[in-house]
């Protein structure tokens, strides 16, 4: 089954994590979703496959775009989506997915548990 890394090669996380399944035998599909941002049915797909209920349990929400475009804790759903596709570094990074499960990794070793 195949495994794919939604993965910003800047990030410090997301190079350790694609590292990490590499040293597990692991060669995954690499999207840098910065270059290609991922669109709503993708992102919905992402929160499901998480196991998260809500799109502030992806968001980044202490990057300073967060607060200048005026997001919050408030922020609804439709609003935080539109928020995260049109400026896709506001998505936690790195996210692994194989088959219907994903995990995020922070640490890296938690995307171990899907594999």
């Amino acid at each position: 089954m195949s495994v794919t890394i939604y993965h910003n090669p800047r990030c410090s996380k997301s190079r350790e994590t694609l590292a990490l399944l590499e040293t597990n035998g692991v060669t995954p599909e690499i999207v840098e979703y910065l270059k290609t941002p991922v669109d709503l049915t993708t992102l919905n797909t992402l929160l499901a496959q998480l196991g998260f209920e809500s799109a502030h349990q992806l968001v980044r929400s202490k990057e300073t775009l967060y607060k200048e475009l005026g997001l919050n804790k408030d922020t609804d759903e439709a609003a935080l989506k539109q928020a995260m596709l049109e400026h896709p570094k506001l998505i936690e990074r790195p996210i692994v997915v194989k088959g219907d499960k994903a995990a995020i990794g922070r640490p890296p070793e938690s995307v171990l548990a899907i594999l």
